[in-house]
């Protein structure tokens, strides 16, 4: 028989529901590991899109317009730069995700916030290009701010 006031040992206690593990996701919570990978890959794609964006415009590629009654009225190469630093801490903030970082989710959604604006300013010179990656960073905020860590999947 066992005693009702014995200590329990770090090996029989058993790990809160609502407790998140500071170092990333376990093997035992695979909906947070694979929330983890989903957001980073989308994270990833976003990010590297973004450089190509930026690519192309510093390029002066024949698929950027520049249109001469623009309000905000800069060079390319000035956006296509802003477009690849965009898209460098888009997937800085991937690979800090995947390593289980909690700061990356916020960092996440202010950058893709960025990007959303940086990219309805550069609409005039490449507004399909604009309108897929404003689109992409709008599911990756919706998907990094609603995934939630504690659910299981069943």
């Amino acid at each position: 028989m066992s005693d009702p006031i014995a200590p329990v040992t770090p090996q029989q206690a058993p790990e809160p529901e609502g407790r998140h593990q500071a170092h990333g996701p376990s093997i035992g919570r695979p909906a947070a590991a694979i929330g983890t990978v989903a957001a980073a890959a989308l994270l990833i794609v976003a990010g590297v899109v973004q450089i190509l964006e930026g690519i192309s415009a510093v390029e002066a590629d024949d698929i950027v317009v520049v249109g001469p009654q623009y309000s905000y009225r800069w060079s390319t190469t000035g956006w296509g730069v802003v477009h690849i630093v965009i898209g460098a801490l888009l997937v800085l903030v991937a690979a800090a995700l995947l390593a289980g970082q909690t700061w990356a989710r916020v960092t996440a959604i202010v950058f893709a916030s960025v990007s959303i604006v940086a990219n309805f300013l550069w609409l005039p010179h490449n507004p399909w290009w604009s309108i897929l990656v404003i689109a992409l960073d709008a599911f990756l905020i919706w998907a990094v701010a609603t995934w939630d860590r504690g659910t299981a999947i069943a």
